[in-house]
């Protein structure tokens, strides 16, 4: 007696390795098969590891980056905002060095009436960590319940907290895999591991800042621009209202970098200061919140949002925000009545310009990795940081200086760590006799249009490897 089977055909991995290995595309079941087994640990890992080669080497289809994206999402718990009776919204930069960007867009989009569910992370390569900086304030708590984060956004507007162990498992897995494989510079496992987060905490609209220059991880355009449109088209297809920009980071944002010292920098502009050095800091923080208050539906355009985000700075809103969000996840706010004076860096030096000039050129990625060797970062994961540890930045691209003019002041755990972020610094400045051309703090912005349309011209798939 011939006995057919009813019912979808069974799945198995290796028949889904093989598969992509030999060029073909994953339906969203397979995928989610996949995925489903990464989260719960029944598939094994070498099988996991096997098709992300693959699917690094063959690229994934936008088809398959949708899916991916939608499984990993699904794959733990979800936070629903739908209880706080307010629009929820989030912005997410690829990384940078002095990029404290969310401690002003957060507070900012809270004071104008919106939710602001952030789930960030720690210091990676050379980038710092938005959750290292926030717990260089005493008492503050990262690590809060879904239940906890409720009550956060519910009382302030805006809470900023790291991943919780059942919100997207199979990003867990799965990205600790990447790393190890060598299958981490693939844009549709890079979008879905930055979506799925972003998307499980039920967000309406979300802001990418995708980072271009020396201190991004693609530092090449076209690489960059690809990655932005192809998030962009996938949120939206996630039904998140979602824009990108693209933002240079050929120096870094604003005068700080590091830990404690970034706060420092934030709430003077929360202040309403205008510190020199900080300027780009400022502009990019009200451009990006200009977007999240237009997509949340509180200004008819992204200008308008501007001409908000700018009075919720100056009336001292976004400030009140900003301290009601650190007094709620337990830090002492009382640090901030005057912040320089909790700064207490184990050693100091000035670092004087070695020639007059105009400083030409900055590699940024070797200046983050000067940061992180000054104590503010971490070479493996679960090391502890010096929230006092970091770099303050005297001069911009395209300043004109004087020989023995301080460029840098760096602060470190102890004296004896001086020595290398200091030649490091030394060299990643170039300088010129005439001034370096001029580059833009925001360049090409994506919608859901232009993003379709570019990922139209660009092909279907996504390459393999930058």
């Amino acid at each position: 007696m011939i006995v057919q089977y009813e019912g979808p055909t069974p799945l198995h991995t290796i028949d889904l390795i093989r598969k992509k290995r030999d060029g073909g595309a994953l339906d969203a079941r397979e995928i989610g098969f996949l995925v489903a087994g990464a989260a719960n640990e029944s598939i094994p890992v070498e099988q996991l590891a096997a098709w992300l080669m693959a699917a690094w080497i063959r690229g994934l289809s936008l088809d398959e980056t949708r899916a991916l994206t939608v499984a990993m999402r699904d794959s733990g718990e979800k936070f629903s905002p739908r209880g706080l009776g307010k629009v929820a919204v989030d912005k997410h930069s690829t990384g940078g060095v002095g990029d404290k960007t969310s401690f002003l867009v957060a507070p900012i989009a809270a004071a104008c009436g919106l939710a602001v569910p952030m789930v960030s992370g720690r210091a990676l390569g050379h980038t710092g960590g938005t959750l290292d900086k926030l717990e260089s304030i005493p008492g503050f708590r990262t690590a809060l319940s879904l239940q906890e984060f409720e009550t956060v956004l519910t009382e302030c507007g805006a809470a900023i907290v790291s991943q919780t162990h059942a919100l997207v498992p199979a990003d867990r897995v799965l990205y600790a895999l990447r790393d190890r494989t060598g299958t981490v510079e693939n844009a549709g496992l890079i979008c879905a591991s930055i979506l799925s987060k972003k998307l499980a905490a039920g967000l309406d609209a979300l802001v990418l800042d995708v980072k271009t220059g020396s201190g991004a991880f693609l530092r090449r355009r076209e690489d960059a621009e690809f990655l932005a449109a192809l998030m962009v088209a996938t949120a939206e297809s996630a039904e998140t209202r979602t824009v990108a920009l693209m933002t240079d980071m050929g120096q870094p944002l604003g005068r700080m970098a590091g830990n404690w010292i970034e706060l420092i920098e934030t709430t003077e502009l929360l202040r309403g200061d205008r510190p020199a050095n900080s300027e780009d800091l400022r502009e990019l923080s009200l451009q990006l919140a200009a977007w999240m208050i237009h997509l949340g539906g509180k200004a008819d355009s992204a200008d308008a949002g501007y001409g908000l985000a700018e009075n919720a700075l100056e009336d001292g809103s976004a400030l009140r925000a900003f301290l009601a969000m650190v007094e709620a996840q337990g830090g002492d706010v009382n640090i901030f009545d005057d912040p320089p004076r909790f700064h207490r860096p184990g050693a100091t030096q000035v670092l004087e310009a070695w020639e007059s000039g105009f400083i030409a050129d900055m590699d940024t990625t070797a200046l983050g990795w000067a940061v992180q060797r000054t104590g503010a970062g971490r070479e493996k994961a679960g090391e502890p940081v010096d929230p006092h540890a970091g770099i303050e930045f005297h001069a911009r691209r395209g300043a004109r200086v004087e020989r023995g003019q301080p460029l840098a002041t760096l602060y470190a755990t102890r004296a004896e760590m001086l020595a290398e972020p200091m030649a490091l610094v030394r060299q990643a400045i170039t300088f010129s006799e005439a001034p370096p051309h001029a580059v833009p703090l925001v360049g090409l912005t994506f919608t859901r249009e232009n993003a379709e349309a570019y990922l139209r011209n660009a092909g279907k798939v996504v390459e393999s490897s930058f």
